[in-house]
């Protein structure tokens, strides 16, 4: 992900010190622009000497603020049931559909995973596998050249490359008209709903009709599913996107490396061959790149992690309203994972993940799962099948491996 033009650290107590240390290997491009013409290739992920910011944080103001800390006796819910590890690149992504699990890494493989073995896999030719989202039968897969490859299962539990987002027809139908061009940098053209940069994230539309994309050149893009046609194109920010959610009533949240974080609300269009989304409200602006985004499941609460290491939250009852900031790791946060309606787990380039349990507006770090060598880079939840109020979470790391993790809110046992 991009970080603009600087990536902070705070410190694990409440002062305002900010670590001087450089992060671990890691997605820490140099500062950035929507002039994207250096952007990194693949497997570019040596760390950056950057110079920390010194800047007021939001917490000062906050009506909630939530130090790191952790929840007592509720620490032992929280447990490593397994981890997966194949020596052949840094893990990006992941992403669950019932009993398997897929990763995607910068050796442009995607794994699938099952009782924690290797079940399948299979490779694409666009590089880096930044994102991975599953909608039925099909998944698609966000990469470092900005295409968004499609992937169907076989009957025989393989899969198949089944398209790419644009479609080819599409872009042979629409290349021969000069208003489908639009200007991405230094005078150089590309169609209106091709990226110009790396894929950053992906999310299915409540309904999971739509897939919204996001990426570095600033843009989010709204794809039909049932007929790969993109519908909509928008600048969403001054430079890279790094994180896109979709969430309940039409609402999406875009967090970028120009510090703000923002959210869009999709029109219902009389033509089926059209979306329109406005801006609704800016809920973040700040120096410190917003790296990650998620929301609960009833869409009530909005997080945005932050290159400072922090986690800014929003709580909504007719408009979301800023609820307080979550401090717990020393070094950027890089992923976030909403479990029900309260937990949510942030995962750190200080190779920790926090666990927080949610009450009202107060949040607690009843856990933190170690054990990595690398930044945590991408996090899934799923709900444990035994109940419980427990879940079962996956992080993938930059020092290649996968780790299963059994986490509960710490209530009722």
């Amino acid at each position: 992900m991009k970080f603009g033009n600087s990536l902070t650290h705070s410190g694990l107590n409440i002062s305002l010190v900010v670590n001087d240390a450089v992060g671990d290997d890691g997605d820490f491009p140099t500062p950035s622009s929507t002039d994207s013409s250096n952007s990194r290739q693949d497997g570019d992920g040596s760390p950056a000497s950057l110079s920390p910011w010194n800047q007021t944080y939001p917490f000062m103001k906050s009506p909630c603020f939530s130090q790191f800390r952790y929840g007592g006796a509720h620490r032992n819910n929280n447990s490593l049931i397994g981890s997966l590890v194949r020596e052949e690149g840094h893990v990006y992504s992941l992403a669950t559909a019932g009993e398997l699990l897929y990763t995607g890494s910068d050796s442009r493989n995607i794994r699938v995973w099952k009782n924690l073995k290797e079940f399948n896999g299979f490779k694409s030719s666009s590089g880096l596998v930044k994102a991975i989202v599953i909608s039925g039968e099909k998944i698609f897969t966000g990469h470092q050249d900005g295409k968004i490859r499609v992937w169907k299962k076989d009957p025989s539990g393989g899969h198949r490359r089944a398209g790419t987002l644009p479609a080819m027809r599409d872009i042979l139908r629409s290349s021969i008209n000069p208003q489908n061009y639009v200007v991405v940098r230094r005078n150089r053209s590309r169609l209106w709903f091709k990226h110009a940069d790396a894929v950053s994230s992906l999310s299915l539309s409540e309904d999971r009709t739509l897939l919204y994309s996001c990426s570095w050149d600033a843009t989010l893009k709204v794809w039909r599913i049932s007929d790969s046609k993109c519908l909509e194109s928008l600048t969403v920010h001054d430079d890279a996107v790094n994180a896109v959610v979709a969430a309940p009533d039409g609402l999406v949240i875009t967090g970028s490396a120009d510090g703000t974080a923002k959210v869009w609300r999709r029109q219902h269009e009389e033509s089926n061959d059209a979306t329109k989304h406005i801006l609704e409200q800016t809920l973040l602006k700040q120096e410190s790149a917003v790296t990650a985004v998620a929301v609960n499941a009833a869409g009530t609460v909005v997080y945005c992690g932050s290159s400072d290491g922090l986690v800014n939250f929003w709580d909504q009852e007719k408009r979301l309203t800023y609820g307080g900031v979550l401090k717990g790791h020393s070094l950027a946060v890089l992923c976030l994972a909403a479990a029900g309606n309260h937990m949510v787990l942030s995962g750190s380039a200080d190779k920790t993940i926090c666990v927080w349990r949610r009450e009202g507006l107060c949040h607690t770090c009843v856990s933190v799962l170690t054990g990595y060598t690398g930044p945590v880079k991408c996090l899934a939840v799923e709900e444990d099948k035994h109940g419980g109020r427990r879940w079962i979470a996956y992080s993938g790391s930059l020092d290649r491996s996968v780790k299963v993790w059994g986490v509960s809110d710490g209530v009722g046992g």
